[in-house]
């Protein structure tokens, strides 16, 4: 007896039903049946199934002999599925990679609940993901198994039959079965849901839900869209059948009345001239199931007729139209205010002492500027710092700092009076720049990819950035910090502007240089890292020839078992992906049980880098950061050529790499299984990349920053051996 059985059913997909099989078949967990029913699809789905199913004993096809419909068609599936628990997968939706071994192992968690809910994601026919926006219920649900009465907030998902496991006998114990029409997942997932007396949650994204152009029913202008109110007659017939579900009746009578008005409102439904029958329609089902109870608001409108929806419908875009224009004149209003308090203050003359910081977009006391800040306040303590940070991250502020919000009149104030400006991205395009003000540049590490002006031939790298604009923003920069030669050509190279280059080293990097033993030990401390484990850090980037910037690279939860016991992975994702989709694919879910460690959200990279052993990464400038810590790094190549040609790249990451590269995860975890990832080659190949690339990086970069271009000191650089002869410092490209 297999441990699921997934019911497909299938009707007119021929595009797309071989990813959807191949979805499932490719899952490392193997326990499976497929059951796809080929319901009468007139175009070559059939023969497909036929063909997958001749090569794979796992999948059986049912033929019926006329079209039934979703629901019935899954109905024609039941009968034949022997697997402990069922799972239903739309023919053009696909499973996401681990996803089954996934729920295998939440199930054996909980005990075999009656129901497992996971997560999903949609996949726009454009190229777009997103998550579902209700995933933090699954995340917030805890460990154990509830009921819908212990938590109603269950029933706020997507009522669809597919982002769910059903135990199998808790199916036929109570009969459940798909009615005919359209919405048949309504009376189904209700009455599951509301019977289910040990429901669990994973809080992982495990279907990927196609969003089709054409072909979607949903999007179907059709009458049979009228089905939805006996799908909701089917669930008040359920209830009242179960004295015991009675007291959902209220909710119910809400759900339906919300659900047929949002049928209503959808321009591709219904065809115009049968929205006033679907209104009557939905009206007279809200009277006859009635609870007593006060109408909401937003439902009062079907106590009325369908002339006074439409009068209302259109009150509400009158209104919503003067709402917006309302808060455009307030908007250019407070502009002009501000505007009027920034030419007051910039009548003032520049304050010496006055220096601003900001880092990653306003993300908080971060990175280079950071560790500027902190020199300052040793070495130049009459030097005023106030940093600028957005209203989300003000709570992570430490306690004795001061800060203004972006486009604040505290904002205005400091940036039109303030002498010293350090960023490690652009000030905004409004900050006008004030003769005398030092703007310096601290830059985010050393570039791998192409960068500014060297991403006007790279429309995919550059889709939605505005180069010309960029670098009207740089022509403000008075010091570009640089930690090596490298970056120096770089930067000439890719912001034309008139600033100067200064070969401080990168101050965030000094506690690198520095580091002493023990150092991130409360990072091992807080995540329950034994103090003897050999900690490996993986740090990918995101990818540009994809949209939404990030691609699985191999499993993780493979990966951490194949480095065997005393070891523990350390996830860390690129800071763009850290609020998409990425981590519900499996990296919260691993985090939550002690398979990884995910530090996506940890504020200090530097403390995530000097608690690890290892760094495993593809083209993340991290590697950079890292190598003054001196410890092995490998870099996992196998997409180098398709990064390469959508981004461009300034050299040969595998030709010049700071230890050992793999092609495919093959190779990486026989480099770890061998042993190699230390041995002297690695060293070897490290030291030559630290040599070239943390030449500048001498545990002194902030303080030289502090003193040569606050301080007026005499400029003290790094000490840093002349290339060897042969070597050269022209800048070569990997386009």
């Amino acid at each position: 007896m297999p441990r699921f059985s997934i019911v497909v059913p299938v009707f007119k997909v021929q595009g797309f039903l071989r990813e959807c099989l191949d979805s499932v078949l490719a899952q490392s967990y193997t326990d499976f049946e497929v059951i796809a029913v080929d319901d009468r699809s007139p175009d070559g789905c059939g023969a497909i199934l036929d063909e997958y199913a001749a090569r794979d004993p796992r999948v059986r096809v049912l033929h019926l002999p006329e079209n039934v419909g979703l629901g019935r068609a899954r109905n024609a599936a039941l009968p034949h599925a022997g697997g402990d628990f069922l799972l239903f997968l739309d023919s053009d939706d696909t499973l996401t990679p681990g996803a089954l071994r996934a729920i295998a192992d939440r199930l054996e968690e909980t005990g075999d609940p009656d129901v497992l809910v996971f997560d999903y994601a949609r996949t726009y026919w454009w190229g777009a993901t997103r998550r579902n926006v209700l995933a933090r219920i699954l995340a917030e649900s805890g460990e154990g198994t509830f009921t819908a009465a212990e938590r109603p907030e269950i029933l706020e998902l997507l009522m669809v039959v597919w982002n769910k496991a059903y135990r199998r006998d808790y199916v036929t114990e109570h009969g459940f079965v798909f009615p005919p029409g359209y919405y048949e997942d309504t009376p189904w997932t209700f009455p599951v849901l509301l019977s289910a007396r040990r429901i669990a949650t994973l809080d992982r994204i495990c279907v990927s839900y196609r969003q089709r152009r054409q072909g979607n029913i949903l999007s179907t202008t059709s009458r049979k869209h009228f089905d939805v109110h006996d799908q909701y007659e089917r669930v008040f017939a359920y209830v009242d059948a179960h004295p015991e579900l009675a007291s959902w009746r209220p909710y119910l009578h809400r759900k339906m009345g919300e659900h047929c008005l949002d049928i209503l409102a959808k321009p591709d439904r219904l065809p115009a001239c049968d929205k006033g029958e679907f209104f009557r329609r939905t009206a007279d089902l809200f009277r006859t199931h009635g609870a007593g109870e006060p109408v909401p608001a937003e439902l009062r409108v079907l106590e009325g007729s369908y002339t006074g929806y439409l009068l209302r419908r259109r009150a509400a875009a009158v209104g919503d139209a003067l709402g917006r224009r309302r808060r455009q004149a307030r908007a250019v209003a407070a502009r002009r205010v501000k505007r009027g308090w920034s030419w007051a203050y910039e009548r003032r003359p520049l304050d010496p002492d006055l220096a601003v910081y900001s880092a990653f977009s306003h993300r908080g006391v971060l990175g280079d500027p950071a560790a500027i800040h902190r020199a300052a306040r040793d070495l130049a303590p009459h030097i005023r710092g106030v940093w600028v940070v957005r209203p989300d991250q003000v709570e992570h502020l430490p306690p004795d700092i001061e800060y203004v919000l972006p486009g604040s009149l505290g904002y205005l104030r400091v940036t039109a009076r303030a002498t010293y400006f350090v960023n490690n991205v652009n000030w905004p395009g409004t900050l006008a720049k004030r003769p005398g003000s030092v703007h310096i540049h601290t830059h985010r590490g050393t570039p791998l990819k192409y960068m500014g002006a060297d991403l006007r031939d790279k429309p995919g790298a550059r889709l939605g950035l505005d180069v010309p604009q960029m670098l009207r923003r740089a022509d403000r920069w008075d010091y570009s910090l640089v930690a090596n030669r490298h970056s120096e050509l770089v930067w000439d190279r890719a912001y034309p502007c008139d600033f100067t280059s200064v070969r401080s080293g990168s101050p965030r990097n000094d506690v690198l240089v520095d580091a002493k033993p023990g150092d991130g030990a409360g990072f091992r401390f807080r995540h329950g890292i034994p103090e003897d484990h050999t900690v490996v850090l993986y740090a990918p980037t995101r990818r540009d020839y994809v949209r939404g910037g990030h691609i699985d690279r191999f499993d993780l939860a493979r990966f951490a078992e194949d480095l065997g016991e005393g070891h523990t992975l350390v996830v860390r994702l690129h800071p763009s992906l850290a609020d998409g989709p990425a981590r519900g694919t499996g990296l919260t879910e691993l985090h939550r049980r002690g398979v990884l460690v995910d530090a996506t959200d940890e504020p200090h990279v530097e403390e995530v880098m000097l608690a690890s052993d290892a760094l495993v990464t593809d083209y993340s400038a991290l590697m950079f950061d890292y190598a003054n810590l001196d410890r092995p790094i490998v870099v996992h190549a196998d997409d180098w050529g398709a990064f390469r040609a959508s981004r461009g790249a300034y050299f040969d990451i595998t030709q010049d790499a700071p230890g050992h590269v793999s092609r495919s995860y093959r190779e990486l975890a026989w480099v770890f299984a061998s042993g190699c990832w230390r041995d002297e080659d690695s060293a070897r190949l490290r030291a030559g990349f630290r040599a070239r690339f943390c030449a500048f990086d001498d545990g002194r970069a902030a303080e030289r920053v502090v003193r040569t271009l606050m301080l007026g000191e005499p400029d003290v650089r790094p000490s840093v051996p002349a290339p060897a002869a042969g070597d050269s410092e022209a800048l070569t490209t990997s386009p």
